[in-house]
């Protein structure tokens, strides 16, 4: 699979590097952070949360908006699945990690993503980038068969469990609205048939489960 940096022109579309922020000292911290086996998540933690650079983060890079900050940690080198937000997210790498990405625009109108159209970049360890609302996303993977350790900020109150019911994925596999993509706040799923996801997620990714090392 071709990996370009992020730094490349043609990651312009799905965001921008962070250079405004000085985020060396939130990277240090999170070289503390476990990389299990697998991939784990934590939305928000107090370690990270309660650094001085917390506060410019919310000030300057989200317009003193709320946030929380946590990571995703760990071994992977599968797409599995794309989702999306109402907002912006905030990757600090705290490793060289790659993310897959692709354009919501691209989503059709019964949800389904064509994964051929994803495109991959590296996020330099020490790199923070900004992606975009509109960039379809999920666990970032290592290199070279290394674990990986991003921070990831969102606003406060994303991906938590559900408090209100949403649609369901039909008999047949298909959405009947968006609403049915919703897996926690804030989060919009599309899942991959070979990506291993919690039953009843809709299973829209069309095309390969996309392998960076392939």
């Amino acid at each position: 699979m071709k990996i370009l940096s992020v730094n490349d022109p043609a990651f312009k579309k799905y965001g921008r590097v962070v250079s405004n922020v000085d985020f060396s000292f939130f990277v240090e911290a999170m070289k503390k952070t476990p990389v299990p086996e697998g991939v784990t998540y934590e939305p928000g933690i107090a370690e990270l949360e309660n650094l001085a650079v917390a506060k410019t983060i919310s000030d300057v890079v989200y317009g003193e908006m709320p946030v929380q900050i946590g990571y995703c940690n760990g071994h992977n080198c599968m797409l599995n699945a794309l989702e999306y937000h109402r907002d912006s997210e905030i990757n600090v790498a705290a490793t060289d990690a790659i993310l897959m990405l692709g354009l919501l625009q691209d989503v059709e109108s019964d949800f389904t993503y064509d994964t051929s159209k994803v495109e991959a970049f590296l996020v330099p360890a020490g790199t923070a980038v900004e992606v975009y609302a509109t960039t379809l996303h999920y666990a970032p993977c290592g290199v070279d068969g290394n674990g990986f350790q991003v921070s990831i900020i969102l606003p406060k109150g994303t991906n938590y469990p559900l408090k209100a019911a949403h649609a369901s994925v039909a008999a047949d596999g298909t959405a009947p609205n968006e609403d049915a993509l919703i897996t926690a706040t804030n989060k919009w799923l599309i899942g991959h048939a070979e990506g291993g996801l919690d039953a009843g997620s809709f299973l829209g990714l069309k095309g390969k489960n996309l392998n960076i090392n392939e």
